[in-house]
């Protein structure tokens, strides 16, 4: 396994099989590279089939044991099975999608390996799920999510930023993973730096402080420092719960990268691009680097050199000064 110079090892990497997309969410930063989604029909720098596969038998060599298929929408790949089944057997395979496609390809997903799914679902109004993703397909998302669950992919994890246009469907949003059992909710907070929007961003902390109202169990997880809250369906709270309830509860956790040292400080994931680009961090494209022809010495130098050159954006490529405010470390300009 390889590790950066700060002991960070990495276990995970996460692969963009494509940067098109069936909607056009207004908070998408394209896996940090920018809102650059092409058109939709299938584009001659994406990888192709044998490329994914050679990455990740070279991945595999390096004890990595989770891959994560992203996009754009991953599932606009007509391949995406069989990438999944030729996937090394020995790592966790998930995928991140807006779901509508998941009817009629759940259950072959599940067939060819797939462990996980997440499934971006920003509100539960359809109208404000529309001015969100720019999509009308509200409907075919809800009928995703029943189509994942049907086919073994328990519990499905739904993904919501929370951000200007979001924030007051969280209540909603949590109820409904508590009521509806298989259900998790992952609140991804909003990244200004990658939007250029600072305007619709929301204190994260204090969705983190509503949730620790309305939890009956609060869980620390260890990875990124994390915490999970155990809400119940019937609404009782830790203040009104001498312990934790039996009746049916939902599971919320957030992911609060910004200005997050610690979050950085427990990285252990490698980003792949979908023209083949590793990428060690998601907050940079600076340190972008090709994979060649994608030979397995070429890959393997290229991983090397990546996870070596790995850093810890917040408090290391970024730190505070003598303000208390975030700036770039004279260490890496001109780098």
């Amino acid at each position: 396994m390889l590790a950066d110079e700060f002991g960070r090892e990495v276990t995970g990497v996460r692969i963009s099989l494509t940067d098109r997309c069936n909607f056009d969410c207004i908070y998408c930063h394209n896996e940090g590279l920018g809102d650059t989604r092409g058109p939709m029909d299938p584009q001659d720098d994406e990888m192709e089939t044998d490329d994914v596969v050679r990455f990740l038998e070279v991945a595999e060599e390096f004890d990595i044991n989770a891959v994560k298929f992203t996009g754009g929408e991953p599932m606009l790949r007509q391949d995406l099975e069989e990438i999944i089944e030729r996937t090394p057997g020995s790592m966790e395979v998930s995928l991140t999608t807006n779901g509508t496609f998941l009817p009629g390809r759940a259950e072959d997903l599940v067939e060819a390996g797939l462990d996980r799914v997440n499934v971006s679902q920003d509100a539960l109004d359809p109208e404000a799920f529309a001015a969100v993703t720019k999509s009308g397909a509200y409907d075919k998302v809800i009928e995703g999510v029943e189509a994942a669950l049907a086919a073994g992919l328990d519990p499905v994890k739904l993904n919501m930023v929370v951000f200007e246009h979001t924030a007051g469907y969280v209540p909603k949003m949590v109820d409904h993973v508590a009521e509806n059992e298989g259900l998790q909710l992952q609140l991804i907070e909003y990244m200004p730096e990658l939007t250029g929007k600072p305007e619709w961003n929301v204190d994260i902390e204090r969705v983190h402080d509503w949730l620790a109202e309305q939890a009956d169990e609060i869980e620390h997880r260890e990875m990124h420092d994390r915490k999970r809250y155990w809400i119940s369906a019937d609404g009782s709270s830790a203040e009104s719960a001498s312990e934790p309830s039996n009746e049916r509860r939902g599971m919320v956790e957030i992911v609060d990268p910004v200005e997050n040292p610690t979050f950085c400080a427990n990285c252990h994931r490698v980003r792949v691009t979908h023209q083949g680009y590793l990428k060690g961090c998601l907050n940079r494209n600076d340190d972008l680097r090709p994979m060649g022809e994608m030979t397995k010495p070429e890959i393997r130098e290229a991983f090397r050199e990546v996870v070596a050159n790995r850093v810890p954006y917040y408090g290391e490529y970024m730190v505070r000064n003598g303000n208390g405010e975030w700036e770039l470390n004279e260490e890496y300009i001109g780098v």
